[in-house]
């Protein structure tokens, strides 16, 4: 059986990876996956804590609050992917400007 170790760093480490691809990648879909990928890693994170060191069980209100925190992010990234799709059918843009592209500096 796997240990709560193993599931609290590998949720450390789908955050890290994710926080990587947000800050590293410019196109807007890309970067709502890493956001997703961040969040995964937070509940794993989240259900890994929740675990009791000596007790065979888990809290039940940790594990509540990640399945409505998964509800929520579906919702936000059928948004985000909605607001991606919109913008590249009214400007054709699927990235975001590189600094100093638009003039701003």
């Amino acid at each position: 059986m796997i240990s709560t170790a193993a599931y609290g760093l590998t949720g450390a480490l789908l955050i890290a990876i994710g926080f990587y691809g947000f800050v590293a990648r410019r196109h807007l879909l890309r970067q709502v996956l890493a956001f997703n990928l961040i969040g995964s890693g937070l509940f794993l994170l989240f259900g890994a804590l929740a675990r009791r060191a000596g007790d065979a069980t888990s809290d039940p209100v940790p594990q509540a609050m990640i399945i409505t925190g998964i509800v929520v992010a579906l919702s936000a990234t059928a948004l985000a992917v909605t607001l991606v799709v919109r913008l590249h059918e009214r400007t054709g843009a699927t990235s975001l400007p590189e600094p100093g592209e638009d003039g701003d500096g």
